[in-house]
C-alpha cells in the first residue's frame, strides 16, 4: 500500500469517526491512536496520552539520531579514535535536569486529572453499579436531589450473540449487527440509560468477585469489589450508544459480559425514568395483591 493512500485512509477514518457519536464509541478500521472520547476528563486523558507520546518521539529522534550519527561519522573505518575522557559534570547533571524535569511536566497534569476523577461533589444524580457473573445490575438511586422509586434491572449478553456463542452452535457471528454496526459479544439485553449533561454519580461494587466497569469513552474504569464502595462520576453532553467492558478477568464467561450506556437528551431520559417509577409501582402493587391472595387461604384455615 502506498503511503499516499495509506494517508488518504487513516484521515477518512478520521473524519467519520469525528463525525459520528457510534463511532467515538468504538473503533474503526485503519484506527492508529486512541478515541479522544466524549466526556472533559476522556479528553484530558487523551491530551496527556498524546503529550507523553511526542515526548517519547523527542527523545527517541535525540537517542537514536545520536547513535546513529556516532555509527555513521565516528566508525573505526573513517579512522575514527575513541575518546579518552571519563566523564563530563556539566553534561551528566543535564541528562538529569531535563528527565526530571519531563517527569514533573507530566506528572503535574496527570496527577491534577487523577484528582479530579475523584471529585463527585455537585453530581445531580446517582447510579449503583454492580458486578455479577456474568452480568451487571444498574440501580437508580437519585435524579437531582430526589430518590428514584425502585428503577434498577439486570443487563446482560444479546439473546442473540448468547446463542451464537455456545459451542456447536453453527451460526455466523457476523450475521449479528445494528444498523450497520457488527455487535457480536458487544451489545445486551437492556442497556444503562443517562441523561445527556448531567454530572452522574457511579457508586461501582461487586456482588460475588471483583469485577471491574470500563467504559473507555467516557475515561471510566473502577474495579467492581465485593463490600467495598468505589465511586466515579462521568458527565456527556452527546447523546450516543457507547460500549465498554469488564476490565477484570473474573471467570469463565469474562469475555460475555459488555457494557452499553445509551446517552439521551435531558428530557427522554426524564420521561423513561418515569415510566420506569410508574411500572416499578405496578409490579410492586402486583406482588403484594400475589402475596396476600396466597395468604388468604392459609389463615382461612385457622
Amino acid at each position: 500500500m502506498s503511503v499516499s493512500r495509506f494517508l488518504r485512509q487513516t484521515g477518512a477514518a478520521a473524519l467519520a469517526l469525528m463525525a459520528s457519536a457510534s463511532g467515538l464509541a468504538d473503533p474503526v478500521p485503519w484506527q492508529l491512536n486512541l478515541n479522544p472520547g466524549v466526556t472533559s476528563e476522556s479528553r484530558e486523558i487523551y491530551a496527556l496520552h498524546m503529550a507523553a507520546f511526542w515526548v517519547c518521539v523527542g527523545i527517541g529522534v535525540v537517542v537514536f539520531g545520536a547513535m546513529i550519527i556516532a555509527m555513521v561519522r565516528f566508525r573505526k573505518s573513517r579512522g575514527a579514535v575513541p575518546a579518552n575522557w571519563s566523564h563530563n559534570t556539566k553534561l551528566e547533571f543535564l541528562w538529569t535536569l531535563v528527565p526530571v524535569l519531563i517527569l514533573i511536566g507530566l506528572a503535574t497534569p496527570a496527577t491534577r486529572i487523577v484528582m479530579d476523577q475523584y471529585d463527585t461533589t455537585g453530581t445531580d444524580m446517582t447510579i449503583k453499579v454492580t458486578g455479577y457473573q456474568w452480568k451487571w445490575r444498574y440501580d437508580y438511586v437519585d435524579y437531582q436531589g430526589k430518590p428514584v422509586n425502585k428503577v434498577g434491572f439486570m443487563s446482560k449478553l444479546a439473546a442473540d450473540s448468547n446463542r451464537i456463542r455456545q459451542t456447536g452452535s453453527g451460526l455466523d457471528p457476523w450475521s449479528v449487527s445494528d444498523h450497520g454496526f457488527k455487535d457480536y459479544l458487544l451489545n445486551v439485553d437492556k442497556p444503562l440509560v443517562i441523561p445527556a449533561g448531567v454530572k452522574i454519580r457511579f457508586l461501582v461494587t461487586g456482588g460475588d468477585v471483583i469485577h471491574g466497569f470500563w467504559v473507555p469513552p467516557f475515561g471510566v474504569k473502577k474495579d467492581a469489589i465485593p463490600g467495598i464502595v468505589n465511586d466515579v462520576w462521568v458527565k456527556v453532553d452527546q447523546p450516543g450508544i457507547y460500549r465498554g467492558q469488564c476490565h477484570v478477568l473474573c471467570g469463565q464467561d469474562h469475555g460475555f459480559m459488555p457494557i452499553v450506556v445509551n446517552v439521551v437528551p435531558k428530557a427522554q431520559f426524564e420521561s423513561w425514568l418515569a415510566a420506569q417509577e410508574a411500572q416499578s409501582k405496578l409490579d410492586q402493587a402486583a406482588r403484594t395483591a400475589q402475596v396476600g391472595a396466597s395468604a388468604t387461604p392459609t389463615l382461612a384455615q385457622h
